[in-house]
């Protein structure tokens, strides 16, 4: 037995102090999408922009996260993840630091980005500041659009406590006197309807100091009101709060018989989970506070008192308001690659060589007009889609309508548990079934993640597929601001293999071999290890050995613990690793190998690339996966190779140019914390600006 084998049998790599908490890099995540809000290098309105990300991600996270651990802690309190916490601990190691998020949250957008648009005439103009014709003004708004639609609800035995609709603005106003009836049980409830703007922009004759911009927030309005609510009663304090829900949709896939109707049923009650969060103006009497947390059944570690407005993220709405190009990123016109330009026959392109697109650099054009040059042609036969999330008024969907209309033979794969995005995709299916479309929910139990399109086109004798393969999802809006690869093939054995997948996904049969994919939940998670193994072995006969993963998540256990052997052995590792990451790097004689960082920047880093070095003849994939545990068997996920040498080494560059990225990279620590990268002045490199650069002077 050598050394390297014999320390390597010592280490057990599934203890938990080697695994980092799943939630706490969660939050480490966010805390980087802020630091992009203090970034004064950044266009102001853009930092605005991090902010309301910062705090809509938040909200997801309690949402989705910290509800799924409350439930845990209910159901089998005993269940410990791979750092060996069980839920409840989880829960109150995350508590201090979503405190500490949304402290500074606040102090960003309040002592920061608020006081800098000021100095650019665009002004958010507090009560205490109203001119007295700025008053009036408001007074009249609140008499004519608000009043008519508001309905305060005094809680007393006729009047139960309401039921209070997920992330919705809400005051409890403080009464004294009575009412016409004689009650007095001194609270009410006064919920903002939706529909009402949460940001009221001010005529420009009342302008606070002639600015260009004035805002005053719709709490503040009703604030200063809200007696005229309550008439012969006197409103002794009103303070505005809002309720997170648990919003993640519960289908038990065993009792399904029909998956469509049971996730429409459940959609009606997301609005009305269990709460998780209370949000509550900080100058809230402790009494009304105690009282609000005591009716939602939270503790202290769920009541986050504030410092002003408590729906940060709907700030996000006047950055497109506001027409300050000087305050926003420069527009950046995305380029469509030469050999699919003008009035080009896509599949003859495509039968001459592989294409590979990155979004957004390079247009999602491409992709619509490939749909929409198959739906024209005679000589296409089938069209198969699988959609994830898409936009309302998508291209792509059209192009499919289009190409049943035609006659085309049209299936689409939709997956109607697609978070946040179930109604959108009842709504989808429902209009693509009305066109005589093929429609299926993938199978039960998985989610359909993959981004695969299939085109079968009848040319002289025989059928030839055409296919594209995407790490992102087929989102014409979301393709401008995530980085994605997209890859154009007619390879034979890549077309079999996702024909072979479209029939797993709407009949029934038992797996089958495929040739060049690996997929989710049969082969990628073996195959991911199998390649790392692979490494292990170049490494430990002194070849080089070297593996690169692009990914927005590094969390599922058998794959760290491979990557940590790999490490030992010697093998070069570097995880570009946009989000959480359970893995610890720098570890003495663990991990002393792998470097893990992360990129923020303009745009939401997404696409997912293994590389294995594989002794000097690299190996390169893109896919729809990340390392997770639900990307690997509970799901159905494509990964795809990129083969044709020019495309595999433009991919090889662009991984180089990440790892050298020293302006948005962040440098993870063994301790799960995070480190900028610096540089000395006029020596930076932005990955994300190399490539807009680039990709602008070659198309």
């Amino acid at each position: 037995m050598t050394i390297e084998e014999n320390i390597e049998e010592e280490i057990d790599f599934s203890d938990a102090s080697l695994h980092f908490n799943r939630e706490l890099s969660l939050l480490e995540f966010n805390d980087r999408v802020l630091a992009q809000a203090r970034d004064e290098r950044i266009p102001l309105l853009e930092r605005l922009n991090y902010v309301c990300i910062s705090s809509s991600n938040l909200d997801e996270f309690y949402e989705v996260r910290a509800a799924s651990l409350i439930q845990l802690a209910e159901l089998n309190p005993l269940i410990r993840g791979s750092d060996d916490l069980n839920s409840q601990e989880q829960l109150n190691i995350i508590a201090p630091r979503a405190h500490d998020l949304v402290k500074e949250q606040y102090r960003v957008l309040y002592e920061m980005i608020i006081p800098q648009l000021a100095d650019e005439g665009i002004c958010f103009i507090r009560r205490a500041d109203w001119t007295e014709k700025q008053r009036q003004w408001l007074k009249t708004y609140f008499s004519e659009e608000l009043l008519p639609i508001l309905t305060p609800v005094g809680l007393d035995s006729a009047h139960p406590f309401p039921r209070i609709l997920n992330k919705s603005l809400n005051f409890i106003v403080s009464l004294s006197g009575k009412d016409a009836f004689g009650r007095n049980s001194g609270r009410a409830i006064l919920q903002a309807p939706r529909a009402l703007a949460r940001i009221v922009r001010l005529p420009n004759d009342i302008s606070d100091n002639e600015a260009d911009y004035s805002f005053v927030f719709l709490s503040s309005i009703i604030h200063a009101f809200s007696d005229e609510l309550f008439n012969g009663m006197t409103v002794k304090h009103c303070h505005q709060f809002r309720v997170t829900r648990n919003s993640d949709l519960y289908v038990d896939d065993d009792a399904v018989d029909d998956l469509f109707n049971a996730v429409q049923g459940e959609l009606a009650m997301r609005h009305y989970g269990d709460e998780v969060r209370l949000e509550i103006d900080k100058n809230c009497p402790e009494e009304t506070i105690n009282f609000l947390a005591a009716r939602f059944g939270l503790n202290e570690n769920q009541v986050f008192p504030v410092s002003g407005i408590v729906n940060i993220s709907r700030m996000q709405e006047i950055v497109g308001v506001i027409d300050r190009p000087d305050l926003k990123f420069k527009p950046y016109k995305q380029s469509i690659p030469q050999v699919l330009g003008r009035n080009k026959n896509y599949f003859d392109a495509i039968k001459k060589q592989d294409i590979l697109l990155h979004h957004p650099f390079e247009s999602f054009l491409p992709v619509v007009e490939f749909i929409k040059q198959a739906a024209l042609d005679p000589d296409v036969v089938a069209i198969k889609q699988t959609l994830y999330r898409t936009s309302a008024d998508s291209p792509v969907v059209n192009a499919l309508l289009k190409a049943a209309q035609a006659g085309k033979e049209v299936t689409v794969v939709i997956e109607l548990r697609a978070r946040f995005d179930e109604r959108a995709n009842i709504n989808l299916a429902v209009k693509l079934q009305d066109a005589a479309i093929n429609v299926v929910y993938g199978v039960v139990g998985y989610k359909t993640h993959a981004k695969m399109c299939l085109i079968i086109r009848k040319e002289g004798k025989r059928f030839r597929d055409y296919v594209h393969l995407g790490t992102g999802n087929y989102h014409p809006n979301t393709a401008k601001f995530y980085t994605d690869y997209g890859l154009f093939s007619s390879s034979v054995e890549l077309g079999a293999d996702v024909r072979k997948v479209f029939i797993q996904l709407t009949s029934l049969g038992k797996v089958t071999k495929l040739n060049k994919l690996l997929q989710s939940p049969f082969t990628l998670h073996k195959g991911i290890i199998s390649k790392i193994e692979r490494e292990i072995n170049f490494a430990k006969k002194g070849q080089p050995a070297k593996i690169i993963f692009k990914v927005n998540s590094v969390v599922e256990e058998e794959i760290i613990q491979a990557l940590y052997r790999a490490s030992c052995a010697g093998v070069e590792i570097k995880l570009i690793v946009r989000g959480v990451c359970s893995l610890k790097p720098g570890i003495k004689g663990v991990s002393e190998n792998i470097e893990v960082r992360s990129i923020i920047g303009r745009f939401l880093e997404h696409t997912r690339v293994y590389m294995f070095a594989n002794g000097g003849h690299a190996e390169v994939y893109a896919a729809s996966a990340d390392i997770m545990g639900r990307n690997m068997f509970r799901r159905v996920e494509a990964c795809f190779p990129i083969e044709q040498k020019a495309l595999k080494e433009r991919v090889l560059k662009d991984l180089d140019a990440y790892l050298q990225d020293n302006s948005q990279s962040w440098i993870m620590q063994s301790d799960g914390s995070y480190i900028q990268s610096t540089h000395e002045e006029g020596e930076g490199f932005c990955v994300q600006v190399a490539l807009m650069d680039e990709f602008s002077k070659k198309h």
